[in-house]
């Protein structure tokens, strides 16, 4: 090799570039509560350029376009996404953060133009409609991963990992609480059960997903009960409960067991995830096992313990974008994901045992 000085200096300056990702031309759909949080993180990772961002309010749109223009970017506004579509020239990828019940229009038109997408869960509002994301995603030529951001949460990765390295034994129950204060008052969508599916498919799926993955497969039946005890008609027009429980029964008589309210007083009991095992119990949240024999707790080891879940999450995106990799968050599993949640609202309207089979049936 013939090494000049004027090589020798350029290449610290070759060797920072070939360690940068490949640049990605993203556009935002949706930059309201959601939204807008996803994209203070995206504006974090190198190589992501947000060339432009959608929204049906123009001033929310305006100021995910001065988040971008802060950080040394410029991204168009508009209204309407298939007119940002349309008009975009050279996208790669496409951040989805709309309300629940415009996922299945919005994904379908992103996947069916050749783009990668990331899109929030769920996955879309019926089974029906499911199946429709899921299949046009089959076809895609694109990447798409759903927004079930805690499977990327540091402490809960390697939870769930001790437990499919056998470490914890045979895992024998799941118990979860999501117990809290209500929802938003400025966000009519969320108390509209025909836009946001209910709590249970908008909001208690993250905690289901994190327990079907401990578990490895999907349900085979579930009961549950639920309704609104407290906030009866409030806000005004409210159709979304504010309480259930669900029990899920899984194959060797594995179960779930999952309470979800939002008249909690602050600090009282909030939220919980936690996995009974042959060989003990595990806490999600806090990556800690504790012998069935025994009062000593042990910390898991935990790479990148502290970091944010939904900007790995978005980090994974990229990487998996770059590389072809199939998401841990992918399509199927989202699927399997909505369907569960979809599966424990029927429960509760119908109050009656829902199989799985008739869920795929």
């Amino acid at each position: 090799m013939n090494l000049t000085r004027r090589s020798i200096l350029a290449a610290p300056a070759i060797l920072r570039a070939q360690d940068r990702p490949e640049r990605l031309r993203i556009a935002m759909i949706g930059t309201g509560n959601r939204g807008s949080f996803l994209l203070r993180n995206l504006l974090e990772l190198d190589g992501a350029e947000i060339a432009a961002v959608c929204d049906i309010l123009p001033e929310r749109a305006d100021a995910a376009a001065t988040m971008v223009s802060k950080k040394g970017g410029a991204a168009r506004t508009f209204t309407d996404y298939r007119r940002m579509l349309d008009e975009v020239r050279n996208l790669d990828a496409v951040i989805q953060a709309a309300p629940d019940f415009t996922h299945r229009e919005i994904d379908i038109a992103v996947l069916e133009r050749g783009l990668h997408l990331y899109a929030e869960k769920p996955l879309a509002l019926t089974v029906e409609d499911c199946r429709a994301v899921r299949d046009a995603a089959r076809r895609a030529k694109g990447v798409m991963q759903v927004g079930f951001q805690l499977r990327h949460d540091p402490a809960r990765a390697a939870a769930v990992g001790w437990i499919h390295e056998g470490k914890a034994g045979r895992v024998l129950q799941c118990h979860g609480m999501r117990h809290g204060g209500d929802l938003p008052r400025n966000i009519p969508w969320y108390f509209d059960k025909t836009k946001c599916g209910d709590i249970v498919v908008d909001q208690g799926i993250h905690i289901l997903d994190l327990f079907r993955w401990a578990i490895g497969k999907p349900p085979l039946r579930c009961y549950g009960d639920g309704g609104t005890s407290l906030f009866i008609d409030t806000p005004p027009g409210r159709t979304v409960m504010d309480h259930y429980s669900l029990i899920y029964e899984f194959e060797g008589g594995v179960q779930v067991n999952f309470s979800h309210h939002y008249f909690d007083p602050p600090g009282f009991t909030g939220v919980q995830e936690r996995v009974f095992s042959s060989e003990g119990a595990l806490d999600l949240i806090r990556a800690e096992f504790q012998p069935r024999q025994s009062r000593e707790r042990m910390k898991l080891e935990v790479p990148g313990a502290g970091k944010d879940s939904t900007l790995l999450s978005l980090a994974a995106f990229l990487d998996n974008v770059r590389h072809g990799r199939r998401p841990l968050n992918d399509v199927e599993s989202a699927f399997e994901a909505t369907l569960v949640a979809l599966m424990g609202t029927r429960s509760i309207y119908e109050k009656r045992v829902v199989t799985w089979q008739e869920m795929v049936a």
